[in-house]
């Protein structure tokens, strides 16, 4: 598709709302991470992924050494293809801002959930930003100069890669909705509204331009969808334990202490976790259960040390019957 040359004033402003929101989307997120000091359920393959896809940008026309200094710290492939299509500027702007707070969110997972040193979350956060522009750089070295020449497969290329981290970067929370059996945890709906919309907004900019480019639609309409996706199984979910938490909440508990109880007590309970390795059933407090190919917890017998020394439950019971028999027998 030819570089974009009048933008539309109503095409600016959409892609302003839509640069203002994806600007700031996670920083409600990176506001949660560091009140609760958990990610849990916030997959960091998501957040890299996305920081990623923001990382290729080159930029168009002539500009001073600052513009482009400032131009290499954003995002790669979708930074690259905006401002290479010449997009209107709010979406030039977008994937800079983005890229670095997915970073930011990334190194906090790091932080909390891989429990790694604070001097060490910051040099591979700022190793992993310096490759970025190393990146960028060299991106704009050799396809700049193609795609002046008329040669826009380098930018066909980086759009199509854009497109699938795009993807890809929304697949990990689908596996955290199956663990969990379609509840979301630990990320800010907050976060996930704006990303939405910023979504949505810039879509709509991208539809009032003078001609509509697919690739960078389709961008767009992908984040849209799977995010609809996790907001659609986060409801589902709060149906199907309506009752359940009502219950809890009458008693004055919480859905974690339905979960907990059951574990104690070793009964089987369909809304628990989904675990596909187990370590050490008898240490994580999971013994007797496991997980079936359907997807049902199974409870299992558990043998268990009385104060003789002796087995109890079934292996007792077992015991007990064959020393009778052995009785029988002699006598």
């Amino acid at each position: 598709m030819a570089p974009q040359q009048d933008i539309p004033v109503a095409a600016n402003v959409l892609g302003t709302i839509g640069t203002i929101l994806w600007c700031v989307q996670t920083i409600p997120q990176i506001w949660t991470n560091w009140r609760t000091k958990k990610t849990d359920g916030l997959p960091g393959s998501m957040m890299y992924l996305w920081a990623l896809c923001k990382t290729f940008p080159i930029h168009h026309g002539y500009a001073s050494n600052i513009d482009y200094f400032l131009t290499y710290l954003g995002g790669v492939p979708f930074g690259a293809y905006n401002i290479v299509q010449r997009f209107n500027y709010p979406l030039q702007v977008q994937p800079q801002a983005f890229m670095a707070l997915c970073l930011v969110n990334w190194c906090q997972i790091l932080l909390y959930n891989s429990k790694w040193p604070m001097w060490k979350v910051v040099l591979i956060g700022l190793v992993n930003a310096a490759a970025f522009a190393g990146v960028q750089a060299a991106l704009i070295v050799t396809l700049r100069p193609l795609y002046d020449a008329g040669n826009g497969t380098g930018v066909l290329v980086i759009g199509i890669i854009a497109n699938i981290l795009l993807a890809v970067g929304l697949l990990p929370p689908y596996g955290e909705l199956w663990k969990r059996r379609g509840r979301v945890i630990g990320i800010n709906f907050v976060f996930l509204s704006m990303d939405w919309l910023g979504a949505f907004f810039s879509l709509m900019s991208l539809a009032a331009q003078n001609s509509f480019d697919i690739l960078g639609g389709v961008l767009y309409i992908v984040c849209i969808l799977l995010e609809s996706g996790i907001f659609l199984s986060h409801l589902i979910w709060l149906f199907r334990t309506r009752k359940l938490r009502k219950d809890a909440a009458s008693r004055g508990k919480t859905f974690e202490d339905i979960v907990a109880e059951h574990e104690q007590q070793g009964i089987s309970f369909k809304f628990a976790e989904r675990r596909l390795f187990k370590k050490n059933d008898v240490e994580t407090g999971n013994a007797g259960h496991c997980e079936d190919p359907s997807g049902q917890t199974q409870q299992y017998p558990i043998t268990t040390v009385v104060q003789d020394g002796g087995l109890g439950g079934p292996q007792q019971s077992l015991n007990s019957e064959l020393e009778r028999e052995a009785s029988e027998k002699m006598g």
